[in-house]
C-alpha cells in the first residue's frame, strides 16, 4: 500500500507545483497570454484526475503498473511546465 500512497502524494504535488507556477505567471504578467495559463491549469486537472484512476485500477503486475503511471506523471508535468515556460518567453 504504500507505493499507492506515494504516487498519490507525487501527483498530488507535482500537479500543485504547475498550478501554482500557472498562477504565479498570471499575477507577475498581468497583460501576458491568460487564455494558455487557465488552458495549462486545465490541463493540469485533466492530468491529474487521470492518473489518480489509474492508481485505483490496478491491471496486471503491480510494480509494472505504478511504473508506467509514474512514468506518464514525470512526461506530463515536464509537457507542462515546458508550456509555462514558453509562455513566460
Amino acid at each position: 500500500m504504500a507505493n499507492i500512497r506515494r504516487i498519490k502524494r507525487d501527483i498530488d504535488y507535482l500537479t500543485n507545483e504547475v498550478l501554482s507556477d500557472c498562477y504565479l505567471f498570471m499575477y507577475l504578467f498581468p497583460e501576458k497570454q491568460h487564455e494558455a495559463a487557465v488552458a495549462i491549469i486545465q490541463d493540469a486537472a485533466i492530468l491529474r484526475k487521470n492518473l489518480k484512476e489509474r492508481t485505483r485500477k490496478v491491471e496486471g503486475k503491480t510494480k509494472a503498473h505504478f511504473r508506467i503511471i509514474f512514468e506518464d506523471l514525470l512526461k506530463g508535468v515536464d509537457d507542462l511546465f515546458r508550456r509555462i515556460g514558453e509562455l513566460a518567453k
